[in-house]
């Protein structure tokens, strides 16, 4: 299912991601060396549902996942970079983590990304963290009415093979609207003017994300977290855009 919203739903998305933006940015701000990733859950939830809002995650059982989820934010740390299952671990000096966030208000939904190493960073950590933003940046900035997905994967990709990061085409960014995960898919590399054409009204959340030296997933005995199999740290950088008569509105961010 493709949905283009009405100006109305987009005013709704955008009061969405800017609660997702919010709800990240102070996550980050706590997620200090001794802080639990149960703990950081629990704090997800109380501002999702202190702000009369629902999770995207709780409920979630797609068909590669041992569903439903049943937590409020995905929580990968170093090895892991995606559908990190939030679980009893206390963060510490130098770990690169990763915080994952889809929310609903109002009927419509917004998910974002964002990866930071708590306390000492390494350059290497700091590069991964980077290309994944500056790829995210890339498509963000071709992103319009009349362009193709393919434009936006071409970007993504183009960035993080410049960069020398293998590139994994089993996740990727995709739709959202009324619910968190819709076509068109955009998969983090590709052929420009290939695919689905934007549209005004059109919601994507683009998700680079980088492993060091692999492009290969394994999942967890917990059915959900996947790791490099390598143990190669990992990056994951998301926003919510939507498609603008001129050009791509980030909703995500957050509002102060």
């Amino acid at each position: 299912m493709i949905e283009i919203l009405t100006p109305a739903e987009v005013d709704k998305a955008r009061r969405t991601g800017a609660l997702v933006g919010d709800i990240l940015h102070s996550l980050k701000g706590r997620a200090t060396a001794g802080v639990n990733l149960l703990e950081i859950d629990g704090w997800a939830e109380e501002m999702i549902l202190g702000a009369g809002a629902e999770s995207c995650y709780v409920d979630y059982a797609p068909s590669f996942g041992r569903g439903p989820f049943g937590h409020y934010i995905c929580t990968a740390v170093n090895d892991a970079v995606l559908h990190g299952l939030p679980h009893d671990y206390a963060l510490q000096d130098g770990d690169l983590l990763t915080l994952d966030l889809a929310v609903l208000l109002d009927g419509v939904a917004a998910d974002a990304a964002i990866s930071f190493v708590v306390g000492t960073a390494s350059a290497e950590d700091l590069a991964l963290i980077e290309a994944t933003e500056t790829a995210l940046a890339a498509a963000i900035a071709v992103a319009g009415p009349g362009r193709k997905t393919g434009d936006l994967s071409h970007a993504i990709g183009t960035v993080l093979r410049e960069r020398g990061y293998p590139i994994n085409l089993e996740f990727g960014g995709h739709g959202i609207g009324t619910t968190m995960h819709q076509e068109p898919h955009i998969a983090n590399d590709g052929k420009a003017g290939r695919g689905y054409t934007l549209r005004p009204g059109l919601l994507i959340a683009i998700e680079p994300w980088v492993m060091q030296g692999t492009k290969t997933l394994i999942t967890d005995k917990d059915g959900w977290t996947l790791r490099s199999i390598n143990g190669g740290r990992t990056a994951h950088t998301e926003h919510t855009v939507a498609i603008t008569e001129d050009g791509a509105e980030i909703l995500t961010r957050p509002s102060a």
